[in-house]
This record gives C-alpha cells, structure tokens and sequence, in this order.
C-alpha cells in the first residue's frame, strides 16, 4: 500500500528529493576530483589511483545488496527506512573527510586509499538505499515516481554543482588552482557538512508519514536467505534488461566526468577568465559548472514530457543517442581543425553550448533507468508476492559503482597512455598527447552509449503494463484482507 494514493504535495516532492543532495556531494567528489587530487596534488600513480578506486568500488557493490536486503527486512515502529537515514550520515561525515585530507595530509598506501573509499562508499549505500527505496513505497503512479526522481536528480545535481563552484571560486581559487592542497581540506569538511544537512534533514521531513510499523513482519535475517533473495530478485527479466543498459551508461558516465577536469583545463583551457578583461574568478571553469546545473534544470522541465510521449526506455535511448553526438561533436570539430582556437571567449561559449543539450540528454537517460527500477518492483511483486525495493536499489548501486570504478580505471588508463605529464601545466602540453587522449576517450565513449541505447531502449514494462499490474495487485491485496478479514489466512502473511 503507497503512502500517497492522491497527488503528490509539493513539499513532499521538495523535501524526499533533497536526500539526494549527499549523493551529489559524493559523486561529484568520486568523479570529478578525486583522481586528479590523489595524482597530480598528492603525487600517486593515475594508474595505481584508479585501481585503488576500482578495487574499493568492487568491495563495496557486494555489500550493496546486503544493505538493500537489511532494509527491507527492518522492522521498527519507524519503519523500514527510517533508521539507517539516522544513524549513517554522522560516520559518513567522518569518512568523508579522512578521504580529502588523510591522516598525516600526505598520500595514503594503495591499501588505505582502498579502506577510505570502501568506507566512504558503504556509509553512502546505508543512506541513499533505504532514501531511494522509498520512491516505490510513497505513490504507485507511473508519472508520479517521474517526478520524485526528476527532484533527487535536480536535488543531486544542485548538490554536486554548489561543491564545484566552491572548489573553483573558493576552496582551489589560488594561483596553484586545483594543485592547491590545502583547498581540499574544506572541500572535504563543507561537504560532510552538507550531507548530513541532507539526509537528515529529508529523513526528519518525510518523518510523519513514513514513520509507521511495517505491515508485515519480516523472516529472521540470514546471510544464507538474503543471497537467495537477491540472487532471485536479479533474475527479473526487466530487471536484467535494465541491467546490461545501465552498465555502460555508468561506465561512459564515471569515464567522462573522471576525465573531465582533464579535459576541461589541457584541451578547452577553461581555468581561463571567460571575459578577456574580467575578474579572475569568472572562468570557462565556473561557467562549465553553471551549465551543468543549467541542463539538469531543463531536464526537470523535458524529462516529464519525453515519458509521457515516448515512454521511458525510448527516452532512455534518445538520452543516450542525443548525449553522445552532442557531447563529442566539439571534440571531432577540434580534431577537423574546424573549431575556433581553444581558450579563446568564442572556443568556450561554443563548447559549453554544446554541452548544455549533452548534458540534457544524458541526465535524462539516467532518470529514464532510475525510475524503470521502480517498475521492477511491482513486476517482481506480481511473480514472487513479495516486495524488494531495497533490493532492486541496491543492485542499481551495485552496478552504478562496479561500472562508475571501471569509468575512472579507463580514465587512469586513457591519461597513462596519452602519456599526460605529472604537474602539467594548461598550454604547454604537447598536441599530440591531447589528441591521443580524446581518441581514446571518443572511441570509449561511443561505444558504451550505443550498448546503453539497445537495452535500455529495449525495456519491457510500458505505461500500460505498469497500470494493469498494478491493478492486479490492488484486487490480489484487496481478497487477501477479505480473506484475512474472514479468518481464513494470518493478516501478517498479508505482502504490503
């Protein structure tokens, strides 16, 4: 039974999509900056950095389904969800810093590289899991999940963006830029901060209407069990269809933000002024991070309407199609020798306007697979008569971290063999490592969107199969309380 059967309340909408603020946070830190931290300012290998990475991610997506699982099964007068938004963001918060200044500020071993980010990843999974598995549990509309997940994207995004206009106008806004050392320590405290404000903050306001004892009591956890059930709710046809798709959009997407700054400073020279004559903070860097944010406003405003036409896994594949030929266009234009001289006013304003529309696309192919998942649920509900958001939320992190770690090992091995120097300064970089590096980024990255758009496109739930199923469900709930009303079967048998 949803939580909300009428519409959805604006504030509902607000506070449940500003839980996802932390997971902004994280994945702006993880995609954007922690590779070039760890190598160019603290001196460690691209190479062994993104191993290290890829390792910790790994670790981590086997825990995933454990915590999907736990949450399902919590049973508490604050039910299932609740408690692990209360207790995770405090130890994340400590994490979170340990990862941006390490104990002693110095580079840490391979071994503690990994221990930090396995922390970090584990306490993150405990609080965006049991946040998202609520989408499902709050409203039953096809539409409705839409908008819940056009919120926690927008939320998500706003997050990341707040954290990438502090690090380039005030955390890394020195004469060393993103080399500054001692900027990471507050990016890495002012964003713990913020991520407690988050996931507290939406826990505490979805309170009162969540906060209920589950309707059925769970069997007794086992490892045993729980491997069975996830191992079971992984075998979901749609949910296998939705999985092939999402690997390679999560693998383009860790490889193109991972590589980003890289891309951003040798190749566009963004860490210029944006105005010949203007304020030093004003640059192409700070203007990529505006329209960022700015195509993930359209998104909120298209994303509706794509689904309502099209429905969501043709969306997801016109995302998938639209983001990718947009998104390197810039690049084949410069490789043609067709695009204005890079650093130049006109060179940024013409990539950054290409970006916006990539950038569009591609979160709304993102948001077009987040929300099959919760599809997924009632699909599995209608085969088994039971239900496993978390499950099904944790086999969405658990492929978004294998394959976001593979992203950035691909980035470590895109810059190794463009033989990218240590401490490269934007400029003096030789055009042939430049050209080696978007060649081997471009071939990558063409390749995962076409493998995105054929199984995600290929999604097997519609609107109207959604619709009946839930119908099915409704009428199959409806004679189980008859039944129980009856004394002919145990209410606590009855499947929420």
């Amino acid at each position: 039974m949803a939580f909300v059967t009428g519409p959805l309340p604006q504030r509902l909408k607000v506070i449940h999509g500003f839980g996802a603020v932390a997971f902004g946070v994280k994945d702006l830190g993880f995609s954007f900056f922690l590779l070039i931290f760890y190598n160019q300012v603290l001196g460690m290998d691209a190479r062994l950095v993104s191993l290290a990475l890829l390792i910790a991610l790994l670790v981590d997506a086997v825990v995933d389904p454990i915590i999907g699982n736990l949450s399902d099964r919590t049973y508490t007068r604050w039910g299932r969800r609740l408690p692990w938004l209360y207790l995770a963001p405090v130890p994340l918060a400590i994490m979170w810093v340990l990862l941006w200044h390490p104990p002693g500020g110095e580079a840490p071993s391979f071994l503690g590289l990994i221990a930090i980010a396995v922390g970090v990843r584990i306490l993150l999974s405990a609080c965006e899991v049991p946040s998202i598995s609520l989408v499902p549990e709050i409203t039953q509309d096809y539409d409705d999940r839409t908008t819940l997940f056009r919120y926690r994207f927008l939320s998500g995004w706003l997050g990341g963006i707040v954290m990438m206009i502090l690090a380039y106008t005030v955390f890394m806004s020195g004469p060393d830029g993103l080399l500054q050392k001692e900027g990471y320590l507050g990016f890495g405290a002012f964003g713990a901060a913020l991520m407690v404000l988050s996931v507290m903050g939406s826990a505490l306001g979805q309170h009162r209407l969540i906060a209920q004892w589950p309707e059925r009591r769970p069997p007794p956890f086992s490892l045993r069990n729980a491997f069975q059930e996830i191992f079971d709710a992984f075998s979901e046809r749609s949910f296998l269809f939705f999985a092939a798709g999402a690997l390679a959009a999560y693998v383009n997407q860790g490889m193109t933000f991972s590589i980003s700054n890289y891309l951003n400073v040798f190749v566009w020279q963004l860490d210029q002024p944006l105005i010949t004559g203007g304020p030093d903070w004003f640059t192409g860097l700070l203007g990529y991070a505006l329209t960022l944010f700015l195509s993930v406003v359209l998104m909120f405003f298209v994303v509706g309407q794509m689904h309502r036409a099209f429905g969501k896994a043709k969306s997801a594949a016109i995302g998938a199609y639209g983001s990718i030929v947009l998104g390197l266009a810039p690049y084949l234009l410069l490789l043609m020798g067709l695009w204005p001289e890079t650093g130049s006013a006109v060179s940024t304003f013409a990539f950054l306007g290409m970006l916006l529309f990539a950038n569009m696309f591609g979160v709304i192919m993102m948001v077009s697979a987040t929300s099959m998942i919760a599809e997924i649920v009632e699909a599995f509900e209608e085969r088994t008569h039971r239900r496993a958001e978390g499950a099904f939320y944790s086999g969405n992190w658990l492929i978004q971290k294998c394959a976001t770690g593979l992203g950035i090992f691909l980035t470590g091995q895109i810059v190794a063999a463009s033989q990218l120097p240590d401490g490269a300064r934007a400029g003096d970089v030789d055009a042939s490592v430049l050209t080696h590096m978007i060649t081997y980024y471009g071939a990558a990255a063409i390749v995962l969107a076409i493998v995105a758009a054929f199984w995600l496109g290929r999604f097997p739930i519609s609107r109207a199969e959604h619709e009946a199923r839930v119908e099915t469900l409704t009428k199959r709930r409806k004679q189980a309380l008859d039944a129980a009303a009856r004394g002919d079967i145990d209410a606590g048998t009855i499947v929420p």
